[in-house]
Formats: C-alpha cells, structure tokens, sequence
C-alpha cells in the first residue's frame, strides 16, 4: 500500500513549528510497514526549515520515506497538478474520532501479526 502520514500530532506531539516529543511506537511501526513494503510518504503541512527539522528527526531514528508532500520522489509540483496525494491510506491526527494508537494502527494494517485477535 501506498501510506500517508502526518508529522505533527501523529509522529511527533503537537508542537509546531517546534518538535514535540515522539509518540509511541510511532517510528517502529513506521518501520516495520516499510519492512513489508509499504510505501510510506511524509504528507505534512511542514516546509522549508521546518520541514528539513522533521525530516532530520526521522533520519536520526532510521526513518526514511518515500516521498515527502508528493506522490513519488521525481514528482515536480506546479500549478497544474493537484496537490492531493494518492494514497491508499492516511494516517493522521485530525481524522474524524482522532489518532488511535500506533499498535493499533499497525495491527489493522496487518492483522496477520494481531496475537490479540481470538
């Protein structure tokens, strides 16, 4: 699948433009999608500075991404192009009913992993 996922409020707390401290399991569950081929892409409304902040962070922690407020790495954006990723799924903090957490997220992603499911 291809994944979208917020920065602030779902990676990290909310601290913009600040970095919050990192949610849990956020970066392994992260991970572990991209073990299972998932393409993963950073869709946030960071840019310059503190977009490279946010990407340093993920680096630091062994978290590249695909693509970052793009559909793929070569994507060139002009005004001709919608900005709406294509996206299989988006994970994000201001969906309706809010973030669940990171476990939870990865076991719907993979429930072949779900031990908890009778």
């Amino acid at each position: 699948m291809i994944i979208a996922v917020d920065f602030d409020g779902t990676i990290v707390e909310h601290r913009y433009p600040a970095i919050g401290k990192e949610l849990p399991f956020a970066l392994e569950s992260i991970k572990a999608l991209q073990k299972k081929q998932h393409q993963i892409i950073l869709w946030t409304f960071r840019a310059g500075k503190e977009l490279e902040e946010a990407l340093e962070f993920c680096q630091k922690r062994g978290v590249e991404f695909y693509a970052v407020n793009k559909n793929y790495p070569e994507e060139q954006f002009d005004e001709t192009i919608s900005r709406k990723i294509n996206a299989d799924l988006f994970i994000d903090d201001r969906n309706f009913g809010g973030l669940p957490g990171w476990g939870e997220i990865y076991h719907s992603i993979c429930p072949e992993e779900n031990f908890h499911r009778k």
